[in-house]
């Protein structure tokens, strides 16, 4: 039987090896070691799955203080996953920003472990007794994994030391290996994903293992990342040794080099065909908004447009997530007592378009005057809009905002998710942001719009579960799922590379580059829009691809690099609000208004140049030279 008849490729496998630290601490001097190791294909097959479960997947269990795979038995993060360091997002209990830079969690020691198994993968592989067929693809899958392994690395500390065999643990000296250049890292890794590609299949289906196609779609990501890098260094420059050495750093004139490997591995994938997306063709609005939301419940069911992800089958330490306790609103919180601790942003809603005017963000507009850079919460000199329900302010916007977002008023799980930030009094008072309660005709009315804090979900201060936005999360929950007590509930399927990211990339390296088919870019960010219901085109712009990128791939932990990528972090966030609507109930009309505000109880943040780059550990014993700022 072919040995990949034996590769385990299910979670279930990967968690379980991923709990047996010993079988992995392998510190092998010899052949030896190796040989006992692969002797088997049961050998060989639980290696593998440790490996694939080490990969540096942004997945559910990332979570930016803790690092990598956080699903222990107490998994209690209050909620911070890193898209919350982002505009897009903000904590219900948290509203800091730092870990996204200098205070983040550093991975340098598991990288370097996880790149030494791999390397043993590769001095064993010559002297297994399989066919010369299944050798070329493990020589694939590993270096897939190590593409994926160094990307992890270059992206958060620039040139790292390349170590592509294992060392002689009887001669350190062999073992203090130098940083290469931030370029010489970047051309490693883009190599690694060719040599993946050269030897792998397609996979036959299978989506939990690298393929020649996820390999081209790791190579698209890379390669847009360093072409960013390069183009946009000058944006945000430090100095200092490492930047003396081009440890970090790189030249413009480096980024058409990058742009051209992303636009070539990009368009590979497109013209297989291999790929597309998931319910191109909606009928109307309301079901691009359910075929978007579904695919993120169950990738499964569009494996048409997922490339490669990761399983969570099983629930319990090691295995599940904890994606839908934190992420329900406070009205669909079941047993769990930490709910709706993710708050989109009014920032991220302001993005989104109106179906009436195809091309341009549709910044929500509150008052007759259109002015939408007003945050100071409510005056009575001006002119509210009002609106009978509060949905009603959204009627129009694209599809993916409501398969995205809880929006107030809207339905969740046979519930009204009731949002309110206060009410004014019928003698023109406004009572907003605080407790309050007021008899008129002989009904109550509340500054929460309900009696109690199981009742609504939005900005009381009650246990930090309340959205001090205005909306709350969707993408990624589970609609039948009831949140338990306890952690690691949640077995939704985590998408890593999907088609729709790939034709992005490929529209961006376009549009930056002015290389490659324009047409064919145009009609990537095109066929997109369309699956969210739109129906005009709109020509290819840089800004109508980031638009489209940022809107598209939200939450997908993918906005974080772009703003790193791009050097617009610090641009971003510099004495910065992230921003809230916050429906108010006028009971002079017995009519909805809303106010655009600074988030309640939140600081202005300002990110760091320093914070592009993280600080290199251990260099008092290992001699790198450290990176800019540290």
């Amino acid at each position: 039987m072919k040995l990949f008849k034996y590769i385990l490729t299910t979670v279930a496998i990967l968690s379980v090896v991923s709990c047996n630290d010993d079988f992995l601490e392998l510190q092998p001097t010899d052949k030896v070691s190796a040989n006992d190791l692969f002797s088997s294909p049961e050998g060989v097959k639980t290696f593998m799955a440790g490996l694939y479960f080490q990969l540096p997947i942004e997945d559910f269990a990332w979570d930016a203080k803790n690092g990598f795979n956080f699903n222990p038995g107490d998994a209690n993060n209050a909620g911070w996953f890193p898209f919350l360091t982002t505009e897009d997002a903000i904590g219900s209990e948290w509203d800091n920003i730092t870990i996204a830079g200098g205070g983040d969690y550093e991975w340098w020691d598991d990288a370097y472990k996880l790149n030494k198994d791999i390397n043993l993968l590769f001095e064993a592989i010559p002297e297994l007794d399989i066919t010369q067929e299944e050798k070329q693809a493990l020589y694939g899958e590993a270096s897939f994994m190590r593409a994926y392994t160094y990307f992890g690395l270059a992206k958060r500390y620039g040139g790292v030391p390349i170590i592509t065999e294992i060392g002689d643990i009887d001669d350190l000296e062999s073992l203090n290996v130098p940083r290469n250049t931030e370029k010489e890292t970047w051309d490693f890794i883009l190599a690694s994903c060719d040599s993946a590609a050269n030897n792998l299949g397609d996979g036959n289906g299978d989506r939990r293992r690298a393929t020649k196609w996820v390999s081209l779609a790791l190579k698209s990501r890379v390669a847009l990342h360093a072409a960013s890098l390069a183009k946009y260094w000058d944006e945000a420059p430090l100095s200092g040794s490492a930047v003396d050495l081009k440890l970090v750093g790189m030249n413009a004139s480096d980024a058409d080099e990058y742009y051209a490997q992303c636009i070539s591995a990009s368009k590979e994938i497109i013209d297989s065909e291999m790929f597309s997306l998931y319910q191109a063709s909606p009928a109307n609005a309301d079901e691009a908004t359910e075929n978007y939301r579904l695919m993120f419940e169950d990738p499964n069911n569009a494996m048409n447009e997922v490339m490669f992800m990761r399983g969570y089958t099983l629930q319990g330490v090691g295995y599940g997530a904890n994606w839908d306790n934190w992420g329900n609103p406070a009205q669909a919180a079941g047993a769990w007592p930490h709910p709706g601790r993710f708050c989109p942003t009014l920032d991220l809603v302001d993005t989104y378009e109106d179906y009436s005017n195809p091309g341009f963000s549709a910044p929500i507009a509150t008052t007759v005057d259109g002015d939408v850079t007003n945050y100071d919460g409510y005056d009575a000199t001006r002119t509210y809009i009002e609106y009978d329900h509060p949905t009603d302010i959204f009627v129009g916007k694209d599809a993916r905002l409501r398969a995205t977002t809880i929006l107030p008023g809207s339905m969740w799980k046979d519930i009204e998710i009731i949002i309110q930030g206060g009410y004014i009094q019928p003698d023109g008072t406004p009572v907003i942001e605080a407790p309050g309660e007021i008899d008129v005709a002989g009904t109550m009315y509340y500054t929460y719009g309900a009696s109690t804090p199981k009742l609504y979900s939005g900005f009381s201060t009650v246990g930090g579960n309340m959205t001090k936005t205005g909306f709350g999360f969707k993408k990624f929950l589970n609609s039948a799922y009831i949140p338990q007590y306890g952690w690691n509930f949640s077995t939704t399927d985590w998408i890593d590379f999907r088609y729709a990211e790939v034709l992005l990339n490929y529209a961006e390296a376009v549009a930056e580059s002015g290389t490659g088919d324009a047409v064919v870019a145009a009609k990537a960010i095109n066929d997109i829009r369309k699956r969210a219901a739109h129906t005009a085109d709109i020509p290819l712009t840089l800004e109508n691809v980031l638009r489209e990128r940022r809107v598209e791939l939200v939450y997908e932990n993918k906005r974080i690099w772009d703003l790193v990528r791009r050097r617009t972090y610090h641009t971003t966030f510099f004495d910065s609000y992230r921003h809230s609507l916050v429906p108010v109930f006028d009971l002079r009309t017995m009519k909805y208004i809303f106010l655009r505000k600074n988030a309640f109880h939140t600081n202005p943040r300002t990110y760091i140049d320093a914070w592009y780059y993280k600080a290199i550990p251990g260099i008092g014993s290992n001699g790198l030279t450290q990176n800019p700022q540290y």
